[in-house]
């Protein structure tokens, strides 16, 4: 890789760091081709980037986009997102689908650093379309409640009558 390759790289991961809320630090050995393909497949159709960087590459991009703390150690991969949720569960359920081979680090959520429980509890939660059905499911109740009243309020004047 020539050096203004790096500097595309570095430049083009500085923007994606800055736009997403949160990004996953994984260790990937024991992963083979097809297992890697199969988590960036899962990935993509979610909106969410995976990729193999260089700890110094990524750890520049990261400097550039103001994330400090991150200690990037031996192999890892990186995974962000604007969806905290939906990447936390792609991760989770991955790993659990290779049996533990892809072990969460380390994660930058909202701007701070947390570790994997944090992911793992993030990833038990309802995601955003899960969330929208339940609001809706609730702003809809009153109006259910009095259609019903007024269908029983209906069949008990016809049964009057």
């Amino acid at each position: 890789m020539t050096k203004t390759q790096k500097t595309a790289l570095i430049e083009h991961l500085s923007a994606e760091f800055k736009a997403s809320s949160a990004i996953a630090v994984c260790d990937y050995k024991g992963l083979n081709v097809k297992q890697l393909e199969e988590l960036r497949a899962n990935a993509r159709n979610q909106n969410i980037k995976v990729q193999v960087i260089k700890n110094t590459l990524a750890t520049i991009a990261l400097k550039n986009s103001s994330i400090e703390g991150l200690n990037l150690k031996e192999n890892n991969i990186f995974v962000w997102s604007d969806d905290q949720i939906a990447l936390s569960k792609i991760i989770c359920k991955f790993s659990d689908s290779v049996g533990g081979k892809l072990v969460i680090k380390v994660g930058y959520y909202e701007g701070q650093i947390v570790d994997a429980k944090h992911i793992e509890s993030v990833s038990k939660l309802p995601s955003r379309e899960e969330l929208i059905g339940m609001l809706l499911s609730v702003w809809t109740a009153p109006a259910r409640y009095f259609v019903t009243g007024l269908d029983n309020l209906r069949k008990q004047k016809e049964a009057e009558n």
